[in-house]
């Protein structure tokens, strides 16, 4: 069981951010701006999961999972109210947040399904926040001339995913969800994933006019095929989440610890479990 701290972030984000924010870079600015979208919707459809999951335990093991859940769902609902913030901000700049529709479509055809698919989709989408985090943590250059408070959201999201990558895992097999259906879901998210990611990065880039230019894919190859490159990095751990010894703890490198650690002026701790 992880003892997981909720965090109130001391960044103001009622000022405008500039809109290519990520050190001038138009194709990271886009990347990430991408990536936001997609999380207020899909941090609740995570909270969803686990409280429904939780729902369904025996009384002895829903008193041994819910204090942890509660230190989920605490983190995960703060990084949806930030993300909020800052994609209103995309928003005003004239950007469209096309994922968020075809994700919610998609999540209607878990209505009516035993609760541990959903759960399976969320344990999913937290090993690919996780590698991302974990990535992001070990090459936090990637962010170097980044706006400061955007640098710092970030940093912080990133740690608090890879700080609470086991739970939805662990609890997905403490409710007996099946290994076939935890492999499954993972190929089929890894799909949608993907692919939603690239659209609205596309679409973010060519609303910025962007989408052209040389030096928006010079960078997009450097920060996801170099040699540090996020897809590079992480093949490994992807290719691992479809053993049936594996689990996220494995990945484990401190550096969200580190980060955390490091950084107290940039948070304030509101509750602990």
């Amino acid at each position: 069981m992880t003892d997981l701290v909720v965090r109130r972030l001391l960044i103001d984000l009622q000022p405008p951010i500039p809109r290519t924010w990520c050190g001038g870079d138009a194709f990271a600015t886009a990347f990430f701006n991408a990536l936001s979208m997609s999380f207020p919707f899909g941090e609740q459809f995570f909270i969803d999961a686990l409280r429904g999951v939780l729902a369904t335990l025996p009384p002895d093991a829903h008193a041994r999972w819910q204090p942890e859940v509660k230190g989920f769902i605490g983190q995960e609902a703060t990084h949806r109210r930030i993300h909020s913030l800052f994609n209103a901000h995309l928003e005003q700049q004239g950007l469209v947040d096309g994922w968020t529709p075809r994700a919610a479509k998609r999540a209607t055809r878990l209505v009516g399904m035993d609760s541990r698919h959903a759960l399976a989709v969320t344990a999913a989408n937290e090993h690919f926040t996780a590698m991302f985090a974990d990535w992001l943590l070990a090459h936090p250059d990637v962010l170097d001339g980044a706006e400061p408070r955007l640098k710092t959201m970030w940093l912080w999201h990133a740690a608090e995913e890879s700080e609470h990558k086991t739970t939805a895992f662990d609890l997905y097999r403490a409710a007996g969800g099946s290994e076939k259906a935890r492999k499954r879901w993972f190929a089929v998210t890894t799909s949608m994933f993907l692919r939603d990611l690239l659209r609205q990065t596309v679409a973010n880039l060519n609303k910025e006019k962007q989408l052209w230019k040389r030096s928006t894919w010079a960078s997009a190859a450097r920060l996801l095929l170099g040699r540090k490159g996020l897809f590079g990095a992480n093949l490994t751990a992807w290719r691992r989440y479809f053993s049936s010894d594996f689990h996220p703890s494995e990945h484990e490198s401190g550096l969200a610890h580190a980060w955390l650690r490091d950084n107290r002026d940039a948070y304030v701790p509101v509750g602990a479990r």
